[in-house]
């Protein structure tokens, strides 16, 4: 066993004793997850919470982890604004961050004083490595006068460069509020094109945008959309608003992860499409059992290197603990603070 924990393999045996100690776990997530698949992930779903008890660690999972990881190992689950401060509020002396790399240094910004794990230091993001902090500081130069308003699905190095964070759910009321702060009718927003037009359109601030892309929101067309709806008659569509515009036009709704979960519970539809990586449908359809799932097949390939020997592995080594300049992680924090204090339209907070 020690030998298999250590080196992370897939091999550890499901004992009778371990499928006692799991039932429950798998009877939460027996719509979305395979029996003959259970048999795998829980020996590590065991150790993994017997561990993180012993080394007083929270898991974060962010809303595209795979199921087995969201609802069985994760303490925090939900998008990575929001799992960053929720581990800011724990006792724990460890957070492993079961997402990407910029989620792990957000919460190591929110967290200074505990210990940051990432289990696979691939586990990168195509839109927070489409721009640096010397991109920023560019943009600075080319538009002076005008604030920088940037996306937390950032390095800490950008936000540190930027004058306010913003999420996909608060990114209109955080451009008007530095707008009007600053008093000036233009913003510069990074790094997600698409969310900075959809932004626009809402907005009569005017957006200068970068031209960073999500590489699973950029991939979906709006013919993909009316096709879900040929095959699925009376289908809701929710999108991301990191999709593209002609997506968005398509949709039914569009909203974050935690704006398109909220949607489900309030109106319950019979069927639906989230526009999104696909492993939230499987998460939100264990909350939601009665709501049927059409699954987009987008795969995020950098959040699929979070798996469960690897969450076991980075446990029982202490590894890749993230670190961040404290220099650039206190610039980064007084830009994510600032959104903070953004305070949401009601009609915003309602959708």
């Amino acid at each position: 066993m020690d030998q298999a924990l250590a080196g992370g393999s897939t091999d550890l045996p499901f004992t009778p004793e371990i499928a006692r100690a799991t039932r429950g776990l798998y009877d939460k997530v027996a719509h979305v997850v395979p029996e003959i698949e259970w048999a795998v992930h829980a020996p590590y779903i065991k150790a993994i919470n017997d561990l993180k008890r012993r080394k007083n660690a929270v898991i974060l999972g962010h809303n595209y982890m795979t199921p087995e990881i969201f609802h069985c190992v994760s303490d925090f689950a939900g998008d990575s604004l929001q799992l960053a401060r929720e581990a800011a509020r724990t006792d724990a002396k460890v957070i492993v961050q079961a997402g990407v790399h910029f989620m792990a240094e957000t919460s190591k910004i929110l967290s200074p004083d505990k210990t940051v794990l990432i289990p696979d230091l691939r586990a990168g993001c195509s839109l927070a490595a489409s721009i640096t902090g010397a991109d920023v500081r560019l943009l600075k130069q080319k538009y002076p006068g005008l604030p920088v308003v940037t996306y937390v699905n950032t390095s800490a190095d950008v936000k540190a460069e930027s004058d306010v964070c913003c999420t996909s759910s608060n990114a209109v009321a955080v451009v008007e509020d530095i707008a009007r702060e600053w008093g000036v009718d233009t913003v510069i927003m990074t790094p997600d094109e698409y969310l900075a037009q959809n932004v626009a359109k809402q907005t009569p601030v005017k957006i200068i945008a970068w031209k960073g892309h999500c590489e699973v929101h950029e991939r979906f067309t709006a013919a993909e959309i009316r096709e879900y709806r040929q095959a699925n008659p009376g289908i809701v569509v929710l999108a991301h608003p990191e999709c593209p515009p002609e997506v968005v036009a398509e949709a039914d709704f569009t909203g974050s992860t935690s704006a398109m979960i909220g949607y489900v519970g309030k109106h319950r539809p019979g069927r639906v499409v989230m526009v999104t990586e696909c492993s939230m449908s499987d998460n939100v359809a264990v909350q939601f059992p009665d709501v049927d799932f059409v699954r987009p097949c987008n795969l995020c390939p950098h959040m699929k290197r979070i798996t469960l020997p690897a969450i076991l592995h980075s446990l029982q080594t202490m590894t890749h603990e993230v670190v961040v300049d404290p220099l650039i992680a206190g610039r980064a924090r007084a830009a994510v603070e600032r959104m903070l204090a953004v305070k949401m339209p009601a009609q915003r907070i309602a959708a």
